[in-house]
Formats: structure tokens, sequence, C-alpha cells
């Protein structure tokens, strides 16, 4: 009961910094010494209380992802699945994003802050390689990327 009891504080700890998934917590309460029993009990009991939720963790660390130009659709699948996300949940967020943000309005957003004044007409063809593998990487999808590099140059 002491190590579940060390284990419960150690992971209120993490999550008063930062929200996490519940894989996340569970490989950073193993990886700090707690045995794998352990880890599920505390990870299971802070599901019932409400402290970890996998779809509220995805949603805000996605929305926040978008909202900073870190990444769009399947970049943010990656990410997510990466943080030990489920496909289910990840594809309800995503669909639910999708919803409230435009990825055309996301894309020239991101555009005008990080390339302002950036000419498609005028740039060269390396400029242009450099700027929609910027976005690409991103996850945005190459017709939005040309799309939003030609009305903006306009």
């Amino acid at each position: 009961m002491g190590e579940e009891r060390s284990a419960t504080a150690y992971a209120l700890k993490i999550l008063a910094v930062c929200d996490r998934s519940e894989a996340e917590m569970r490989r950073k309460l193993v990886v700090k010494g707690f045995s794998p029993v352990t880890a599920d009990r505390v990870i299971e009991k802070l599901h019932r209380s409400g402290y970890l939720d996998d779809e509220r963790f995805a949603y805000a660390w996605a929305e926040s992802a978008l909202r900073n130009g870190r990444g769009y659709g399947h970049r943010l699948k990656v990410e997510l699945s990466r943080r030990g996300v489920v496909e289910d949940i990840i594809d309800h967020v995503l669909c639910r994003l999708g919803s409230e943000h435009d990825e055309m309005a996301t894309l020239a957003g991101l555009m005008a802050r990080k390339f302002a004044g950036f000419d498609y007409w005028q740039a060269d063809d390396r400029q242009k390689r450099r700027v929609i593998s910027y976005f690409q990487r991103r996850g945005f999808s190459l017709a939005a990327i040309l799309r939003v590099l030609r009305e903006a140059g306009e």
C-alpha cells in the first residue's frame, strides 16, 4: 500500500505540471521504479477520479499543436499515437478539430506568421521547396499549401 501511495503522489506531481496520456503516465511510473501492477492500479484510480482522461489529453494537445503550427492532420495522428493514445480516440479528436479549424485558414495564418513577406511568384525553386516541405512536414496537404501560397502572392 505504501508503494501505491508513493506512486499516486508521484503521478499527481507529474499531472500538476501538464496533462498526460495513460500510456505516458504508465511509462513514467515504471521508469521511476514502481511495479507495473502498481502503475496500473494508480492509472485506474486517477482515471476514475477524472485526473487522467486520454480524450481530454488528446484534444488539448492536438488543439495546442494545431494553434501553434506544430501539426495538422496526419502529423497530429502520428504524434498522438506516439504518446499512447488509441486510434479511436485520435480519430474522434481529429474529426472534432477538423470541424473547428479549417485547414486553409490555419495554413494561411501560419504562413503569415512564419513566412511573412514570402512571394510565391518571385521566389526561386529552392525557396518554394523549403516553404512547401516545412508545411508538409507539419501534415498539411500539398493542394492546400500550393493554394495558400498562390493566393498569398496575389
